[in-house]
């Protein structure tokens, strides 16, 4: 399925399959490379992430080749308490690693509850999802424009749950309206996801098993009453 074919079918409710026709990965490398010929450089990228455990291997990369800083916005949080106990981790980690400068954002749920409106019942990993990473993405290109970087980014790929091509198509568009690089990125490649369940675990860092909104939640306990199972995203 080709990765416009794929947009449509998000737009329109169903699920895809999570398969990339680019190589995103490759593409970031060679960016980063080109960072005063692969040696760490001046060049100032906005982070956006979703949470400290997704954070630290995607900043494990990009702090050897440029200047990241970490932009927490995520209005998905379904609860105020679950917002601060992330990131209060987001903190944590970046003030014991040095890795990456930290800007916060208002807790808005609202903003998420409104591209969520009528999309109730889609399944996770259809339309809701893709606009949400959409609602993030943009707010991180508009944050990046408006505070003179060079580059934005997600750590949202790190996660085998995220579509990747849907993040990347979205980044892009996000570059095209706000005038601001995008760094393209599957950071769950070379191992990227179980890095960052390693580096969870070297600084004790909170892994939460949904990605953070209600549905998500529901999602998960049902997967907690007939599996037993957990999976952090």
């Amino acid at each position: 399925m080709k990765e416009k074919e794929q947009t449509e079918t998000a737009r329109s409710g169903g699920k895809v399959p999570v398969k990339n026709a680019v190589n995103y990965d490759k593409k970031m490398r060679e960016i980063l490379a080109s960072f005063a010929n692969g040696e760490k450089s001046g060049v100032r990228v906005l982070l956006h992430s979703c949470c400290a455990p997704c954070s630290s291997a995607c900043l494990e990369i990009l702090k050897d080749y440029c200047m990241p800083t970490v932009l927490y916005y995520n209005p998905n949080i379904d609860n105020r308490e679950e917002y601060e106990k992330r990131k209060a981790e987001q903190i944590r980690f970046l003030n014991e690693t040095g890795w990456a400068d930290f800007i916060d954002c208002d807790y808005d749920c609202g903003a998420f509850e409104k591209i969520a409106r009528g999309r109730e019942n889609c399944q996770e990993g259809g339309a809701r999802c893709y606009e949400c990473y959409k609602l993030r993405l943009y707010a991180a290109a508009k944050t990046a424009k408006e505070k003179g970087f060079d580059y934005f980014a997600s750590t949202l790929s790190v996660s085998p749950y995220k579509n990747a091509a849907w993040l990347n198509e979205i980044g892009f568009a996000a570059e095209k309206e706000y005038g601001v690089k995008y760094l393209p990125s599957d950071f769950k490649k070379q191992g990227g996801y179980l890095r960052s369940t390693h580096l969870s675990a070297e600084y004790g860092l909170y892994r939460q098993n949904y990605c953070g909104c209600r549905f998500s939640r529901r999602a998960a306990e049902e997967r907690e009453k007939e599996k037993g199972g957990n999976r952090a995203e």
